[in-house]
């Protein structure tokens, strides 16, 4: 299980600013439910001072996803348009005392939003066919712009940090080799060495300790063990699919449409996380109107 900051956790629990802000002049859109993460990042912003005067995110995600965002919120507003666009994916994690290496995508997530958000304002187009850059990871339409910014920024030198801090590659392992031909290639030309993979950043790699009916068995189980709570407030929960280190449930009854339905999702990711021995990311299906800020 990660450890998490008690600063995290705040934002986890109390988010600020998780709202459409009104009459937002700037909108950003990143990631998709489809990939288990979204993010909208709306701004009103000066026109004469280009100052961010209000901000406010909707969020589908994890903890960590919902705090980063609520944490970003809270560092731009007040800033103009040129010190908001300084703040970086680990600028924003500093923010929150830290976050797991695993979790390190959701800053970047926050980062591409402010980005984006801006492109609007400034009346940008943001292309998001890959034209200007190769899509890499398909999974996650990652393409070799992103990851080379991330890269260099972050100064990292293994593909499992390229996992950790883009999602890129963290669904299957088809895309790795690209991963690494972009890495070879932005390290060449900042003259950095590589370093050594610990060799986690596979969650695939877990899968053959179990079968996968050995896997669904355990899962079931964490299930048949968070489900009384869940039950004792109207809700239910049920297993839909698996695939590698994605769980696909399905949330009914109370649960459909309840605002903490993310921190029960939260809650069964970490022990399903715990109980395998691996970091497992859990999706909702055919019920998707529970976002944080209130995205449907």
């Amino acid at each position: 299980m990660w450890d998490y900051s008690d600063k995290v956790k705040e934002h986890f629990f109390s988010p600020r600013n998780a709202k459409a802000v009104a009459a937002a002049n700037a909108t950003g859109d990143v990631g998709s439910l489809s990939c288990g993460d979204a993010l909208r990042l709306t701004l009103k912003i000066n026109d004469d001072s280009e100052i961010i005067e209000d901000a406010g995110f909707q969020t589908f995600g994890c903890g960590s996803a919902i705090a980063s965002s609520s944490a970003l919120t809270e560092m731009i507003k007040g800033k103009t348009i040129e010190q908001a666009m300084a703040v970086s994916n680990q600028d924003i994690a500093d923010y929150l005392d830290g976050l797991p290496p695993e979790k390190m995508h959701c800053s970047v997530m926050g980062m591409e939003a402010l980005h984006a958000a801006i492109a609007s304002y400034r009346g940008e187009q943001l292309e998001d066919d890959h034209e200007e850059g190769e899509l890499i990871c398909k999974c996650f339409a990652i393409d070799d712009e992103l990851i080379k910014r991330v890269v260099s920024q972050n100064k990292l030198n293994t593909l499992e940090q390229v996992v950790q801090y883009t999602k890129a590659g963290g669904a299957c392992s088809t895309c790795h080799e690209k991963i690494e031909w972009v890495l070879e290639d932005i390290l060449a030309a900042e003259g950095r060495e590589p370093g050594e993979s610990s060799g986690k950043c596979v969650a695939v790699e877990n899968t053959k300790k179990r079968t996968t009916v050995q896997r669904i068995k355990v899962i079931e189980q964490v299930l048949d063990d968070v489900r009384p709570g869940i039950r004792a407030d109207g809700g239910d929960i049920q297993l839909s699919d698996v695939e590698d280190d994605m769980v696909f449930v399905s949330m009914t009854g109370a649960c459909s449409g309840c605002g903490m339905a993310g921190a029960t999702l939260a809650m069964v990711e970490q022990h399903l996380s715990e109980a395998l021995d691996e970091e497992i990311t859990v999706y909702p299906v055919g019920h998707q109107n529970h976002l944080v800020g209130g995205v449907a």
